[in-house]
């Protein structure tokens, strides 16, 4: 599934995994969130809810471009750096375009939703 953050007027477009922690946060669309810069290596946001963590690889080694959610805080985490093996990620899935809206410093409102009709 294909999902559409909107950074700064800019659309960020990004795939989706089939895991149950990737469906959940599908559930949650439509979705604003504030996203934050984490370090220089990831953009994070809070969800309103924790995401299943069942029948997933409950760590990754995250590449640039990476959507992921980190299990002890219950965040959202973008990728803007590859990173080291990480314990408590989930993968949910990966930025096919725009990733450079995300490379920017900074914190914005971003609206994220289910690209429809792919």
């Amino acid at each position: 599934m294909k999902i559409q953050f909107n950074y700064h007027g800019k659309t960020v477009i990004g795939s989706l995994e089939d895991n149950p922690a990737s469906r959940e946060f599908l559930a949650m669309l439509p979705l604003t969130v504030k996203m934050e810069d984490y370090g220089a290596v990831e953009k994070v946001a809070w969800l309103p809810d924790k995401l299943n963590k069942a029948n997933t690889l409950p760590a990754i080694t995250p590449a640039t471009g990476d959507i992921a959610y980190y299990i002890p805080w219950g965040n959202l985490a973008i990728f803007r750096q590859d990173f080291r093996h990480s314990p408590g990620l989930i993968k949910l899935g990966r930025i096919d375009e725009g990733l450079a809206a995300l490379q920017q410093s900074g914190s914005a409102e971003v609206r994220i939703t289910r690209v429809e009709n792919q």
